[in-house]
């Protein structure tokens, strides 16, 4: 592993590995009330410049379960809201804490600060990536099939930071993958150059969700408009007109096939109630798992 997980594309095969089998263990050991084998009071400096429900609770229970403690800064917490530049911010927080995840839009923010850190950062998510996010997807998919490669991955809808990810997890685990993305809203160039590459697995991309969803193993959505783009949601739901994961897709899949949701969900726009309520075990224990993964990653990290 590098000094820092700033996007999927960076990490190898063996790193995810690495890390999902880690968050197998510490979750067995949780679970089974096992102390986990870490340093104690190690301090991880958590820097949000987004809202968070998941990725705030389940890095901050993560660090307090592994025998830390975790800091919670906001822009109107820190000087970085008044202006102070990143690196200064990544050079003071090097000289107090032992990691920081961040939680903010440029992709360009994370890695300027990894650049002038001393210590392991973590992206808790960007408008590019979000790989917190796809690790744990991973992990659920490995729990519920025993496997990751030989499986086809759909992405129905916006290709987002999710998408971006999710694509990438997959196809760097062996996975097959059909993303159906409406024109406009396609993943970045980056990671479609990178699906373009990949010799042992096939990519692709279609605006066609029924083309997408066939023998699909696993289904995954996210709501038509993120954070920041509330502005453009009447808009986006004139794009995504048809791009909902409903009885008639899941049709197409094949059996057992699994749904998988990063959360918040609009029901009835991306994914409808019936659904989303038939595969909620996936989903939440898709959700819970963000608190395994986040405890691997820094246990990867700083131990």
């Amino acid at each position: 592993m590098n000094k820092d997980l700033l996007k999927l594309l960076d990490l190898s095969r063996d790193d995810i590995t690495l890390i999902l089998d880690t968050a197998d263990r510490l979750k067995a050991e949780q679970k089974s009330g096992k102390k986990h084998d870490f340093p104690s009071g190690k301090t991880l400096a958590m820097i949000f410049a987004k809202n968070s429900t998941r990725t705030r609770v389940s890095f901050e229970v993560g660090i307090f379960q592994l025998g830390g403690h975790g800091i919670f800064l906001s822009n109107a917490d820190s000087q970085l809201g008044r202006g102070e530049p990143i690196a200064d911010t990544a050079r003071v927080l090097s000289r107090y804490c032992d990691c920081i995840m961040i939680r903010t839009f440029e992709q360009e923010e994370v890695e300027e600060l990894a650049l002038h850190s001393a210590i392991p950062v973590i992206n808790g998510l960007t408008d590019f990536e979000h790989p917190c996010q796809a690790l744990s997807d991973l992990m659920t998919i490995r729990e519920h099939k025993g496997r990751l490669e030989g499986l086809k991955a759909c992405w129905i809808g916006d290709g987002n930071n999710v998408a971006n990810s999710v694509i990438t997890g997959c196809l760097k685990c062996g996975m097959d993958v059909s993303a159906a993305c409406p024109e406009g809203y396609r993943p970045d160039k980056q990671v479609l150059d990178f699906a373009s590459s990949v010799k042992d697995c096939k990519f692709e991309l279609t605006d066609k969700p029924e083309i997408a969803a066939a023998k699909a193993d696993v289904i995954f959505t996210d709501v038509w408009a993120s954070m920041g783009q509330e502005g453009e949601s009447e808009k986006r739901k004139m794009a995504f007109k048809g791009y909902q994961v409903n009885d008639t897709l899941m049709a197409l899949a094949n059996p057992g096939c699994m749904i998988q949701h990063c959360l918040p969900a609009h029901k009835g726009e991306e994914i409808t109630e019936q659904i989303f309520e038939k595969h909620a075990q996936e989903i939440f224990d898709e959700a819970e798992n963000r608190l395994h993964c986040q405890k691997a990653i820094m246990y990867v990290l700083m131990k």
